[in-house]
């Protein structure tokens, strides 16, 4: 908060100082470490007519982080994305993890770190008991401290199989924490077809859709033939020998002749989720 004084004097000496700045500045300021020099500079450039109030904007979207010598972490990124910095806990040791997700808390932020084994989720929670462990989507989470905006509409996680759950599940924690409302699909892969049409209804009711499935990687293409709305689909690497590892099924995904369809990478439930979470926010 050291810095907000600035804001002030230069607001009560010049009654044109754009309020905007201040609105921008105020919740960056409680916790996030900013380089002061730089803010006062930016914000002195403002009030002496150098530049102009959008351009300082732009500047201010990329100042703050916190500097904990193994990692930077991005506290700004509420600002720009409309959610906090998520955590990828693979490669990282218990501590590192810990100490980012207390980081990204103190500031009011929800936390969520992706691919945490069950050892590694179990030190995590020594060190820190308030992280909640989801097995299911192998996920350490903590809700924010206020609710996040509601979506607009209904994310459907859709999974081909049984074993590909665990992407699944990972997609569905990530818009539940985004704000979205969630529904499951399970099970319907394309080799019983009428599991899926028996769905119909959700279907129907539903505004966006994560489409998760291994093997050939056929379920996206048939869910996007049936519907009006954006699918994104998220192979995994659940298959035989020449599934390659859910390349087969990645570029079965590509190769889709269904409109509406886009594709992350293999595995990756979180960017499934995260990206129909923002399509479920947007105006």
């Amino acid at each position: 908060m050291y810095f907000i004084p600035i804001c002030n004097e230069l607001k009560s000496k010049l009654k044109w100082f754009p309020g905007i700045i201040l609105d921008i500045i105020r919740p960056i300021a409680q916790g996030a470490q900013v380089n002061t020099k730089d803010l006062k500079r930016i914000l002195q450039d403002v009030a002496d007519g150098r530049i102009k109030p959008n351009k300082a904007l732009k500047r201010l979207k990329s100042l703050p982080y916190e500097d904990l010598g193994f990692a930077r972490v991005d506290h700004h990124r509420v600002l720009r994305q409309g959610f906090p910095e998520v955590v990828f806990g693979q490669g990282k040791n218990p501590a590192q993890i810990v100490a980012i997700s207390q980081a990204i808390h103190a500031q009011g932020s929800a936390v969520l770190v992706t691919r945490v084994d069950p050892d590694k989720a179990g030190d995590c929670r020594q060190l820190w008991g308030e992280l909640l462990y989801h097995p299911e989507a192998a996920c350490l989470a903590l809700e924010a401290a206020e609710a996040p905006e509601p979506g607009r509409g209904l994310v459907a996680v859709v999974a081909a199989g049984t074993s590909d759950l665990p992407v699944a599940e990972e997609a569905v924690l990530t818009a539940r924490l985004m704000g979205s409302k969630v529904v499951t699909v399970f099970d319907v892969g394309v080799s019983g077809l009428h599991r899926l049409m028996a769905e119909r209804e959700v279907l129907e009711e539903a505004s966006s859709f994560v489409v998760v499935a291994g093997m050939e990687g056929a379920l996206p293409s048939v869910v996007a033939g049936m519907v009006d709305k954006p699918v994104i689909a998220v192979p995994t690497s659940v298959g035989y020998g020449t599934s390659f590892g859910g390349l087969a099924a990645l570029l079965g995904m590509l190769n889709s002749c269904a409109p509406g369809l886009s594709v992350v990478n293999i595995d990756n439930g979180f960017g499934g989720g995260y990206l129909a979470a923002l399509i479920d926010h947007m105006d």
